[in-house]
């Protein structure tokens, strides 16, 4: 029993596994959080762009 419980303390294939879904989860949030801003700025330009072909053909 004692052997099991100290092969079972000992075990890191578990927290590795957490650790790299921490990791991963980490980088999702970045990601998103950066494509909301560039989002954003994008709108921007293509509604500039817009503008300025109407202010051509027009």
């Amino acid at each position: 029993m004692t052997m099991t419980l100290k092969k079972f303390v000992a075990d890191q294939d578990g927290a590795t596994a957490i650790e790299y879904a921490l990791i991963a989860g980490i980088v999702s949030v970045a990601i998103v959080a950066s494509l909301t801003q560039v989002t954003g700025q994008l709108a921007g330009v293509f509604s500039e762009i817009s503008n300025q072909f109407n202010i051509i053909l027009n």
